[in-house]
């Protein structure tokens, strides 16, 4: 069963595996084990840029195509949906319209930019994309009456999607990790602690809405999956490997290449309007910056490209150093005395600094990123014990009874 839902694609790693699983439950059961809502928008941050990764890795990691025109699309669906809001109403009709002229957008501009890869290829396609997105910028700065300018757009989103919506009625109970996990080094007893954990938990729309964005990323993740093991997807990982030896095989690469430019723009669209749904407002600084194009660029080689699982943790452990490594810098800086240098190299507003140094570390001890070298050490040990196995049949029949 699992093997079929995974398409046969396991994660092959126990330590992979089980980091994993310990993503997926915290998503799953997201809004009854994080209080707060910084937790809970960290958490929506996650849903949504694990399709954005993924989708993004299917291009770098599978096919090698280097694009700096994915936040164009995420942008396109979020202000489609925004842009059809405002002008039709906070209806699902808006949405769905918004979400469908977005897509439409993004198909005809994804195919201009296929197709160019039949004369420009490697980095000059990566400057085109480059030159694209940012006069996409520039037109979404300049339009001001239709887009906001840099100012953006309020989005107003359905009653049953806001946090006025009651789902039910009914009180339920979550159980904070933070505060227990936080309350361990405070001396405080394990039974006044877990009191303290214990919270309510209000199924307004906004937690319905969490687990629309929840639900899509599971249903995008597992449908490509299933694509990268089909055969379509082996081609893609020829294409990857040497493009002129699959067209030698007979494969017409440039229509692989710009099918899968137009697929991962649309995921990155329906990724955009959601985030425009989650976030409530949009703007050039959080759909389109460049500096969102790098940071998915870094997710994706923090997770390990050409994994997909690699998505998952990549954008798991940037989003959690963004929102949270500040406040451990925070914590470690007041146990030296003020004013010295290493409060100040340990100042909170320095963890940019401090997040380039991670990111180095971790390409140096993981080159394949996480997923996959965690991969490459559980096959390197499972080929290991094998060569033990058969080395120790040998020896055993060799032995003289």
């Amino acid at each position: 069963m699992l093997n079929t839902l995974l398409s046969g694609d396991l994660p092959r790693s126990r330590l992979l595996t089980a980091l994993l699983l310990v993503i997926l439950v915290c998503l799953a059961a997201g809004p009854f084990l994080f209080d707060g809502t910084r937790a809970f928008a960290m958490l929506g941050m996650i849903c949504i840029f694990i399709i954005v990764v993924a989708s993004y890795d299917l291009m770098l990691g599978y096919t090698h195509i280097v694009s700096f025109a994915h936040t164009m699309f995420f942008g396109i669906g979020a202000y489609g949906v925004a842009m059809a809001i405002g002008s039709q109403g906070n209806t699902f009709g808006a949405i769905f319209l918004g979400l469908g002229c977005a897509i439409l957008l993004a198909i005809v501009l994804s195919l201009l930019l296929g197709l160019l890869s039949l004369r420009v290829k490697a980095i000059f396609f990566a400057l085109v994309t480059l030159a694209v997105a940012f006069a996409f910028l520039s037109l979404v700065n300049q339009l001001y009456t239709v887009t906001g300018g840099e100012d953006g757009l309020r989005v107003q989103v359905p009653r049953e999607l806001g946090p006025a919506y009651r789902l039910t009625d009914v009180t339920l109970y979550g159980f904070s990790l933070g505060t227990f996990l936080g309350g361990l080094f405070s001396g405080t007893g394990l039974g006044e602690l877990a009191r303290e954990a214990v919270f309510t938990v209000r199924i307004t729309g906004r937690v319905l809405m969490y687990y629309v964005a929840f639900g899509v990323a599971v249903v995008v993740f597992l449908g490509l999956l299933r694509l990268v093991n089909s055969p379509f997807g082996r081609v893609l990982q020829a294409i990857r490997e040497n493009e002129f030896r699959a067209q030698a095989l007979g494969y017409r690469t440039v229509l692989y290449r710009t099918a899968v430019v137009i697929l991962s723009a649309v995921l990155a669209c329906v990724a955009g309007a959601l985030f425009a749904l989650f976030n409530r407002y949009v703007n050039p600084e959080n759909t389109l910056n460049f500096e969102l194009m790098v940071f998915i660029l870094l997710m994706c080689v923090i997770g390990g490209m050409g994994t997909l699982y690699g998505s998952v943790v990549g954008v798991a452990v940037f989003l959690l150093a963004q929102n949270y490594l500040q406040d451990v810098l925070r914590m470690i800086g007041s146990q030296f005395p003020e004013g010295s240098f290493l409060a100040e190299l340990a100042a909170p507003e320095r963890w940019l600094l401090w997040f380039g140094l991670l990111f180095v570390l971790s390409v140096y001890f993981f080159p394949a990123g996480i997923a996959g070298q965690l991969r490459r050490r559980a096959t390197q040990h499972q080929t290991a014990q094998a060569a033990k196995g058969r080395e120790s049949a040998v020896a055993s029949v060799a032995m003289p009874r």
